[in-house]
């Protein structure tokens, strides 16, 4: 991905993504996960892809909505796992720069400026469920759920959910979601506030497509203000935890709890 001499948008086939899909057909433009052999779990590559589309995106002033789901079928599961072992395990430096990524692709996504929707197609678990909260509207199959699992994988879900679940779902029903790490069915998902409509699968597209086309007959500036005002409380609970949560998943790494819980669950996996 060469670094652009300007803030233009380029045609999705010369960004070089090999991790995503990114297309666009204004006014909406669509990013999907493209590593569904893992159930589009996240490796560095796709999170500097996705933060680079985001960027692309926002400079496109044809584009007015964007659309972000998996291929497959998962949504995304979260940090791909088998990467951390290999790369980032007894390594917090190197799991420190990784971190980067990931903040940094929150950032661009958030941040972007035009009204933002998550097409979840299939489970959305961890780090999955973190970039579905970090768009502005989520439309969900109803047979897939959301889960997070960082508690019995030596990680604190500090990428969004500990800071974005009690804003979304309240105290009780965020933390009922983290410590027990159990199955939240879409229908439930739907009832708590965590995702804004789960429907058939087969309506999928028919209902992102109904929210993109409402979104796009918007006005533009004033769209994009509105969204900054919206992601205050957001904003403010990132930006006042996410570094610190970087530093200790970074030193983390070191321990044993979260070197044998990745093992078993390579372990289990293979």
């Amino acid at each position: 991905m060469a670094e652009p001499t300007h803030p233009r948008p380029s045609a999705p086939d010369e960004l070089g993504f090999e991790s995503i899909v990114y297309e666009k057909a204004p006014p909406r433009a669509t990013i999907t996960l493209n590593r569904p052999e893992v159930l589009n779990a996240f490796d560095f590559r796709m999170l500097r892809e996705l933060a680079r589309a985001c960027e692309d995106a926002s400079w496109d002033d044809e584009i007015r909505a964007v659309v972000l789901t998996g291929a497959g079928r998962a949504f995304c599961v979260g940090a791909d796992l088998k990467s951390w072992s290999a790369d980032y395990l007894g390594k917090p430096k190197e799991y420190w720069k990784w971190f980067g990524a990931f903040k940094d692709a929150h950032d661009r996504l958030r941040e972007i400026g035009k009204p933002t929707v998550a097409r979840i197609n299939g489970i959305a678990v961890g780090g999955g469920n973190e970039l579905q909260m970090a768009c502005d509207l989520a439309v969900m199959a109803d047979d897939a759920f959301i889960r997070h699992v960082g508690l019995e994988h030596g990680s604190v879900p500090a990428g969004g959910a500990t800071q974005w679940l009690p804003i979304f779902v309240g105290d009780r029903r965020a933390r009922e979601i983290i410590l027990l790490c159990e199955e939240i069915p879409a229908r439930q998902a739907e009832e708590w506030g965590l995702i804004n409509r789960a429907v058939p699968a087969a309506e999928l597209d028919a209902n992102v497509n109904e929210l993109v086309e409402k979104l796009a007959a918007k006005l533009p500036q004033t769209t994009r203000y509105a969204k900054q005002q919206l992601n205050f409380w957001r904003d403010l609970s990132w930006h006042e935890t996410v570094n610190h949560a970087r530093d200790w998943l970074a030193l983390s790494m070191l321990g044993e709890e979260a070197q044998e819980a990745v093992k078993a669950f390579l372990k289990r996996s293979s």
